[in-house]
């Protein structure tokens, strides 16, 4: 196909299925990868048949990432965005979230960004003006409590895309991470963290979606590798990057204890 494809993690619900319609709607083939099969199957009847392709993929698995891009680029012929957005959560006290749990989160946060960003360079290479976009978190800008082990994937991904997008420059390949804060997707429901009490949860899949088409679409002229998304989140990472680390952690354990 001549025209611009894109593969997306997690497509089924929330940002992943957001991001899908958003690139749909401008023309885009559309790649829809999950491990929810029937989601990606409803959503692929949805955009059409003809622009897209849907399939099982459990990020953490890298035999089935090799698997699920060769049927991609065997409809698609190019690949010209990645987008890492599969990823599961556990909130509550460090101790209180089973060790199995916590291990998953790594397994599909981190260990999945990774497979991915592995196993589709060399077709991002082969496809001019090509990028990867991962889904970070303003989780990542001062590890949260409440939100420990999820924080840590975050702040992995933050730190794989910075080394990427210098690393891969050579080879015409952008890499940039998304950072939101609280996005009202099935991930809060429920969430036990006393932040998104205080903070609310005041950006939804769309605004997610749009922050990773002007990533991918717009090219600055100079690279811009983390993209905040709300208001929240921007404010939280200028402040980060001018307070010292004490007033960092005061304001934090405020937000996370309330004291």
């Amino acid at each position: 196909m001549s025209s611009r494809s894109i593969f997306i993690t997690g497509a089924a619900a929330g940002i992943g299925a957001a991001t899908a319609r958003r690139f749909a709607a401008e023309g885009w083939f559309v790649g829809l990868f999950d491990v929810d099969v029937a989601g990606v199957e409803r959503l692929a009847a949805e955009l059409g048949a003809a622009r897209t392709i849907a399939g099982r993929l459990d990020v953490a698995d890298a035999a089935q990432w090799q698997e699920a891009l060769a049927a991609f680029m065997a409809r698609a012929g190019r690949l010209d965005a990645l987008v890492n957005n599969a990823g599961i959560l556990a909130s509550g006290a460090f101790d209180s979230i089973p060790l199995a749990r916590q291990q998953a989160i790594v397994d599909v946060n981190v260990k999945g960004v990774l497979n991915g960003c592995h196993a589709a360079f060399p077709h991002l290479r082969a496809t001019p003006g090509s990028c990867v976009v991962n889904m970070s978190s303003a989780s990542a800008i001062y590890g949260q409590p409440s939100l420990a082990i999820y924080s840590a994937t975050k702040f992995a991904v933050r730190g794989l895309t910075e080394a990427l997008d210098i690393e891969w420059q050579p080879h015409g390949i952008r890499v940039m991470d998304v950072m939101p804060l609280f996005v009202q997707t099935a991930m809060v429901n429920g969430m036990d963290a006393k932040a998104i009490g205080k903070l609310g949860v005041n950006l939804g899949p769309e605004d997610v979606a749009a922050t990773i088409l002007d990533a991918v679409t717009n090219v600055p002229r100079v690279p811009r590798v983390h993209r905040l998304v709300g208001t929240q989140a921007k404010l939280a990472y200028k402040f980060a990057g001018l307070a010292p680390d004490w007033l960092a952690r005061l304001i934090n354990k405020t937000l996370a204890t309330g004291h």
